[in-house]
């Protein structure tokens, strides 16, 4: 029987031995001593109570001994709650309500009284003093045990708390290079110095830094990161990045050209790729970009390699069925909701069974996604079902309304909300970023929406923004939009 989740992260860490997986700040550690820190951390943990069960905040960065928290907290069974840089005081509140002990390395954390757990805040430096017995740990956590509450970006308010088990940990397909599918295997090739920021407690940091490990890379930290400078610096061949920070790289390298000759992979996430925007990059970065699609309750859905067509997301490797208003599968070219079943996937929200219900549907993921599958198997996307505007009780979406706007040649990003409005109940407003040195105008832009997808869906308000808030987890925060309309 396959031990649970993090024993393939010890064992792969063991048998690096003395090669060298993580740099950070000029510093160069081993397999081993990343091993004998994770059980440093572990000892200690299991010192004040920490094992199955218990809810377990980390409030950690991006360097080794983060890295050895996060593995040493799924050894000994805790129920991890990972807190993101970023987030507001009273998200962050929220996610420290859901766990008993906190971990941090960062200096003054978690706050005042209300931002702390109910029970200790420790130090990482004063876990990782404790004595290292040399032995293997032992992983007590059962399978159904859940190992993590991964929250989802809260832009819409309070982050939902989706809970993953120890099963679906082990299952994840990071580790098992035998069952990678063919894009994640060229993507795991080319993982051989892997930058990484903002904190390793993060579900895609963690789960591609994870992957570069398997695939014998390095990890090397960049805090800040500051792009294209903190690539050149570490000597990366990969990293993971927003669709707005790619856009915003591809923009200064065309003014500001970097040597980014070994740069081999970007993993866009977070949202869809405008066809126009991948083949921009394509141009500027060479055949780097791979774009992946999934979600906080299913993990990784499809991703497309630079092979695949500019908005494509390649051809799925999980169970996916695109299903139309009767509930059942329709036929390769239409358009319908998008449902998955995938190895690592959720298994419902924390405390929330009627949202839970509503999602997780007889063993599949209900992804509220709009999308196609075309004759070859490739996945595409068309909208959100959530993300609508409601003109005059007819709904439009906000999707394929922001990829028409930013085709516009003004247009870098576009971003669509709804606004109340007296004669139609909404109305769409656009926030666009410009290319560089243009000012897109409203009248053009309502022609170009009205000619295409009619007048209702015509944005009636514009404002033009430098760039896109963003959510703490890296995704465009349309409540942030919203506040000043």
């Amino acid at each position: 029987m396959t031990e649970q989740f993090p024993g393939a992260v010890l064992d792969l860490l063991d048998a690096a031995g003395d090669r060298t997986v993580f740099e950070h700040d000029g510093r160069e550690v081993s397999g081993r001593h990343l091993l004998g820190m994770t059980r440093r951390v572990a000892a200690a943990l299991r010192q004040h109570g920490v094992g199955p069960g218990r809810g377990l905040a980390l409030l950690l960065g991006v360097g080794p001994e983060a890295f050895a928290a996060v593995i040493a907290a799924y050894t000994v069974g805790a129920r991890v709650v990972g807190v993101r840089p970023g987030m507001t005081d009273h998200q962050r509140a929220a996610l420290l309500r859901d766990a008993e002990v906190a971990v941090t390395d960062r200096s003054g954390a978690p706050g005042g009284t209300d931002l702390r757990p109910p029970g200790a805040v420790l130090p990482l430096d004063e876990l990782l003093a404790a004595p290292d017995d040399g032995l293997r740990p032992r992983v007590p956590a059962r399978p159904k045990d859940v190992a993590r509450l991964i929250h989802t970006s809260g832009s819409t308010g309070v982050p939902k708390a989706c809970a993953q088990t120890y099963e679906a940990m082990t299952a994840a397909w990071a580790l098992r290079p035998r069952d990678w599918p063919p894009a994640v295997r060229e993507l795991a090739g080319r993982l051989d110095r892997f930058l990484v920021f903002g904190t390793l407690a993060s579900q895609v940091m963690l789960e591609y830094g994870l992957l570069a490990l398997a695939a014998g890379g390095v990890l090397v930290s960049a805090d800040p990161p500051d792009l294209p400078g903190a690539l050149v610096r570490h000597r990366a061949t990969a990293s993971v990045i927003t669709v707005g920070r790619l856009n915003r790289l591809v923009t200064e390298l065309r003014s500001a050209p970097a040597d980014l000759g070994g740069l081999r992979a970007l993993m866009v996430s977070g949202s869809p790729l405008e066809p126009a925007r991948a083949r921009e990059a394509a141009q500027v970065l060479g055949p780097v970009v791979f774009h992946g699609y999934g979600q906080t309750e299913t993990g990784m859905i499809s991703m497309a390699t630079p092979a695949d067509p500019p908005g494509s997301l390649g051809v799925p490797p999980v169970d996916l069925e695109v299903r139309g208003p009767s509930g059942r599968p329709v036929p390769a070219g239409t358009e319908g909701e998008i449902f998955v079943r995938t190895p690592s996937q959720g298994a419902g929200y924390w405390g929330q069974p009627a949202l839970s219900d509503e999602v997780f549907v007889d063993g599949w993921v209900r992804t509220r996604d709009l999308g196609s599958l075309d004759a070859r198997g490739r996945l595409w996307l068309s909208g959100r079902i959530r993300d609508v505007v409601i003109v005059d009780a007819n709904v439009h979406y906000a999707g394929p309304i922001e990829r028409l706007l930013a085709r516009h040649p003004a247009v870098m990003e576009a971003y669509v909300v709804a606004v109340p409005d007296d004669a139609t109940g909404e109305a769409v407003h656009a926030f666009v970023v410009p290319t560089a040195g243009r000012v897109p105008a409203l009248d053009d832009l309502r022609a170009l929406v009205a000619a295409r997808l009619g007048e209702a869906c015509a944005p009636t308000r514009l404002t033009v923004i430098d760039e896109v808030p963003l959510t703490a987890a890296g995704k465009p925060d349309k409540r942030r939009l919203t506040r000043g309309t």
